[in-house]
């Protein structure tokens, strides 16, 4: 696993780990489920050169997608979660019932919510655009400051009461 970080004015710093297959890790440093540098890493500066730019350019404003291969692991519950994180658009924000309505599991807002919080790519995979059905922010890896920053970057109409 090769692994660096980047250093971003929003967001604090944030991991970045991955390997041939793709990005498996983009996690706050000093977030709720930061990663640990294992042994056998290795660190380079220069795998994440793609990442560190879409990132960069995210953070200025001047991107609101990505194309980065991403490789995260997890249950297949997760994974649907996951995938449909991806499908929310830039600058808006859903709900969790939106999540287990769109994976076909309605009944199941709280798992959604777990499977959220585990989520091992954040922000490109965007689960800080996930808000409580009472419009309220809930918790978020790199805390609700950052969840709160993150979504009037994206649309500081979203939520006028942020």
């Amino acid at each position: 696993m090769i692994y660096d970080y980047i250093q971003t004015d929003l967001a604090g710093t944030l991991i970045l780990a991955g390997d041939e297959n793709g990005l498996r890790h983009l996690n706050f440093i000093n977030g709720k489920n930061p990663v640990p540098i294992q042994g056998d890493w290795r660190r380079d500066t220069a795998h994440f050169k793609t990442v560190k730019i879409q990132l960069a350019a995210y953070f200025a404003g001047e991107q609101k997608t990505f194309d980065i291969d991403l490789f995260p692991e997890g249950t297949p519950f997760q994974m649907k979660v996951w995938s449909a994180l991806s499908e929310i658009p830039y600058g808006k924000v859903v709900s969790y019932l939106w999540i287990a309505q769109r994976i076909g599991k309605p009944d199941a807002v709280r798992a959604v919510g777990a499977a959220n919080g585990r989520n091992p790519i954040s922000i490109i995979i965007p689960c800080h655009r996930v808000i409580g059905k009472n419009g309220a922010l809930t918790g978020y890896g790199g805390g609700l400051d950052v969840k709160q920053r993150l979504i009037r970057l994206e649309n500081p109409e979203a939520f006028s009461g942020l």
